[in-house]
């Protein structure tokens, strides 16, 4: 299933919902996610989330079945192996809403949804998602249980807002903070809170992802170009540092583009996927 819009009264708060059946033909894998600049969460309904230290890390960790994933601008390393899941991308300052935290607090990291919600409320969030018929009644299951969590908050800064719009647009940042009317501290401040990244984070992500989307129908000095990079060199070294993956190895084990990479393949010295 692909990811959806959600009901009208998460919208402010989730940008997409998903939800997909087991795959009996995934074969189980290692596979890099790329940043995307946002917060996930998901629960799985045929094994919970493993994860990976770094490509030595053999056994990695179990981080379990509901977890809540904070925005990032690197790559984590995950088991893959096809199991069943629903989930939902949420938006900048939905944390409050949701969570009753601020964004910074889960920034890089993967936390088990009990950590955040009455562990009562999880069990049976499992519970009605084990139970739902097919994707999606699943979709909604999720939805309602968001839904019944909003709790009421004050609406993003303006400044804020704006801000993460033009950097959408590719402001350089300082004209970015410049701009907004806030102290250089209470902008970083609020900007942290809303998006769990710091804007230089989160420009940098985001030019990432316009490589991402090129990735497929050009050549790689055309989307250093296009996506904003000084040069093709500049590319590659961003690319790996934000992947772990070299822009040609993206390119050959994911010829059809995404944020989700299978690297069970040879690695460097360094335990960095070549």
């Amino acid at each position: 299933m692909r990811p959806s819009r959600p009901i009208a009264a998460l919208r402010p708060f989730v940008q997409a919902v998903w939800s997909r059946e087991a795959s009996l033909h995934v074969a189980p894998h290692r596979e890099h996610v790329l940043p995307s600049g946002t917060m996930h969460l998901s629960v799985r309904l045929d094994a919970p989330l493993r994860l990976y230290r770094d490509a030595s890390d053999a056994h990695g960790r179990c981080a379990g079945t509901a977890t809540l994933a904070g925005a990032r601008d690197g790559f984590y390393a995950k088991h893959a192996d096809g199991a069943a899941s629903v989930g939902a991308v949420l938006r900048p300052g939905a944390m409050q809403a949701l969570f009753g935290c601020d964004a910074d607090a889960l920034h890089g990291q993967h936390v088990a949804l009990e950590d955040l919600w009455n562990p009562l409320d999880v069990e049976r969030l499992r519970d009605r998602v084990a139970c739902a018929d097919g994707v999606e009644h699943r979709a909604i299951v999720l939805q309602q249980a968001l839904l019944a969590q909003v709790r009421p908050i004050r609406a993003m800064h303006p400044a804020i807002a704006r801000a993460m719009q033009t950097l959408r647009q590719g402001r350089l940042v300082r004209e970015t903070v410049a701009d907004s009317g806030l102290s250089h501290r209470h902008f970083l401040l609020r900007f942290r809170a809303a998006t769990g990244l710091s804007p230089k984070e989160y420009a940098r992500v985001l030019r990432f992802r316009r490589a991402l989307a090129l990735m497929p129908e050009r050549a790689l000095a055309d989307v250093a170009f296009a996506a904003g990079y000084s040069d093709q060199a500049h590319l590659a070294r961003e690319f790996r540092a934000l992947s772990g993956l070299t822009p040609q190895t993206y390119r050959a084990g994911n010829p059809a583009g995404g944020r989700h990479v299978e690297v069970n393949f040879l690695q460097d010295r360094s335990g960095t996927a070549r």
